[in-house]
């Protein structure tokens, strides 16, 4: 640049430095300026960037280049003539949303001072998935080819030729993804690094993927185990959180798989899928909840909160796609992603408000830790995305922001475990109860049903009972009224045969109104038993030469004994008092009562007592005794020592 030039920009700059401070209607400025800052003076003095000199990568500064950007739809070839441009990046940062649909131009000057021809490769940033090479002749654009990596997933990546001994000026037309993550940062790159160049830039998170390898193994295991619980007992709660772990699964694979490429999925995975799966996430996270907590019936407050929940991400997301796809409101696709983001994390806030106030539930206490966490470090992790800057001097992963989402997930993951834990555990214990519960019915309907049929059976026993002592006894009663007015009329030359039938009619009348006794439930009680026993017995030996005893206790709690025990009793008593009238020869007897967990019947003679080894002597008598009291779950004793001693025992 010739030293005359170099002297009249200065001159002009210390002209307008002085008029900026003199003229006090400042707007006069904004019109004088553009006069004197013409395309010329941004453009023309471009310093030439000798592409030969590259080693490995080489940063372009701001003064290497300017920038300027023209509307979607408008072509650069027609645009050029009217582009203003400014020098260097017009944003230092991330390029504000209203400026991602539009395409960004930029213009340099290259040279090679070499003999031979140099070739270097121009890399925009990860998120410019195309860029078209003009050359700039006299202000005429000239499309150059645009050569790729032999590798077509590094599509961002342009090779730039130079013959020996040329240089030239190249515009570049340059399309930024729909994302808030923009930011441009070219650079240059030897032809031979870069391969290097890719695996360097690839490795600057391989640590965090790892850590989020691993992490999609834990969620794949969940989502292993919310199936199989699933499958097993058809609860739709662990379906919908496999849903929610599988989408997460994906969200966190395909960063750790797509990250820092550029590569047609990587590109469609950062500006429309992840959006798309984090939502689907949430989603399947809204639904977990409803189930998890049985919203609808014990916190209704929540259950229309995650209605609202689940409409907003649908509506977002169709939103979303429509402008995505259809449209370039870039800045209102973004706001409806942050809005719905914003709307979940006050979804998130109010559960966390509601779940301590109701801190007694324990439950909700697990759900409330474990969404606490991942909002902490939810919120970590955007301030981090926002300003990177605070954490570029920690080590390792700590640096980067996917690793605080990744520790709030596995910390809700933990209290997830521990809140279904706690539920199962509680599950079963009412499953259980439930179980006993329905046990305890059908026992009782089991029950019901045998009183039902035992009742019928007494009544139908009592029914008999009145027929034999209404029927049965009265003609009885005849027969022995009629052999007494027969016997009378005789006198003296009364046959033997009524006498028999006198004492025939008296004996089956006493048999009968034993059984009927026995059949009549208003009689089953010990009490009863006893008092009939002891009436019994006073009244056979009424008339014979053995003094007969009864002893009962003061006071005992009287029990039921069912018909049948009372009968085998009874005539199993009947028939040892028949023995020792017959047998014994004793001038006494005694019958003692003991009661408490068994029935124990005592009754003892003075007699000549029982030869044991000539028992057989006694016939089927002490047979049928043994086998009566074996039917209804007592036992026999007999004992031999000064009369005879026969204990009966029954358990109550």
């Amino acid at each position: 640049m010739p030293e005359i030039v170099k002297h009249s920009i200065q001159m002009l700059h210390l002209m307008l430095f002085t008029l900026y401070h003199l003229m006090k209607p400042r707007w006069l400025l904004l019109i004088i300026l553009p006069l004197f800052f013409s395309r010329a003076s941004a453009q023309d003095h471009l310093p030439y960037i000798d592409i030969s000199k590259i080693s490995v990568q080489q940063m372009m500064t701001d003064s290497e280049f300017v920038s300027a950007y023209i509307n979607p739809g408008e072509k650069l070839t027609s645009e050029y003539p009217a582009i203003s441009f400014r020098q260097g990046r017009i944003h230092k940062g991330f390029v504000p949303n209203n400026y991602v649909p539009k395409t960004l131009i930029i213009k340099f000057r290259i040279k090679n001072p070499l003999d031979s021809s140099v070739n270097a490769w121009f890399f925009p940033g990860i998120y410019f998935p195309k860029t078209t090479v003009y050359k700039d002749s006299a202000g005429t654009l000239i499309k150059l080819p645009s050569i790729l990596p032999k590798n077509e997933d590094q599509i961002a990546y342009r090779k730039l030729m130079l013959k020996g001994h040329d240089s030239m000026t190249l515009v570049l037309e340059i399309k930024m993804l729909k994302t808030y993550l923009n930011k441009f940062s070219p650079r240059f790159i030897a032809t031979s690094d870069l391969p290097y160049f890719i695996t360097h830039f690839h490795a600057t998170n391989s640590q965090t993927n790892m850590m989020s390898f691993i992490f999609c193994g834990l969620l794949l295991m969940m989502i292993l185990y919310s199936v199989s619980m699933f499958l097993q007992g058809a609860n739709p709660e662990f379906l919908y959180y496999s849903g929610y772990a599988l989408f997460l699964g994906l969200l966190l694979f395909a960063k750790a798989l797509y990250s820092f490429r550029t590569t047609p999925i990587s590109f469609f995975q950062e500006e429309y899928l992840d959006f798309v799966l984090q939502s689907a996430g949430h989603l399947f996270y809204l639904l977990f909840m409803k189930k998890f907590l049985a919203t609808k019936v014990d916190h209704p407050g929540l259950h229309k909160l995650y209605n609202a929940g689940i409409l907003l991400i649908l509506v977002a997301v169709a939103a979303y796609t429509f402008l995505h796809y259809f449209t370039d409101y870039f800045a209102l696709e973004n706001a409806i992603e942050n809005i719905t983001k914003l709307l979940l994390l006050v979804i998130a806030i109010i559960f966390l408000v509601y779940s301590f106030r109701k801190w007694d539930d324990r439950l909700l206490r697990f759900l409330f830790w474990g969404n606490f966490w991942l909002f902490i470090f939810s919120l970590l992790s955007q301030a981090i995305i926002m300003f990177g800057a605070v954490t570029v001097y920690l080590p390792g992963i700590f640096r980067f922001s996917i690793f605080y989402y990744q520790v709030g997930l596995f910390l809700e993951l933990v209290f997830f475990l521990a809140g279904l834990n706690y539920k199962n555990r509680k599950l079963l214990i009412s499953q259980a109860q439930e179980r006993e519960r329905l046990k305890a019915e059908n026992q009782m309907k089991e029950y019901e049903k045998e009183i039902a049929v035992f009742r019928a059976q007494q009544e139908e026993r009592e029914r008999i009972s009145a027929d034999m002592h209404d029927e049965l006894g009265s003609g009885m009663t005849a027969i022995r009224l009629m052999s007494e007015i027969a016997r009378n009329k005789m006198k003296e030359q009364t046959p033997v045969e009524i006498e028999k039938i006198s004492s025939s009619a008296d004996e089956v009348l006493n048999k009968m109104n034993a059984i009927i006794w026995s059949m009549n439930s208003g009689n089953d009680s010990i009490d009863n038993l006893i008092s009939y026993i002891r009436s019994y017995a006073l009244e056979y030996f009424e008339n014979t030469p053995i003094n007969c005893k009864v002893s009962t206790p003061d006071s005992f709690e009287d029990k039921e004994i069912t018909g049948d025990k009372r009968r085998n009793i009874f005539l199993c008593v009947k028939e040892t008092l028949n023995n020792a009238l017959k047998h014994s020869k004793a001038t006494e007897i005694k019958i003692d009562f003991e009661i408490n967990h068994v029935l124990q019947i005592n009754i003892s003679d003075n007699g000549k007592g029982i030869d044991m080894e000539r028992l057989r002597r006694f016939g089927n008598g002490l047979k049928n005794i043994k086998k009566r009291m074996e039917n209804i779950g007592g036992n026999l004793t007999i004992e031999s020592n000064h009369g005879t001693h026969t204990i009966l025992i029954l358990p109550l």
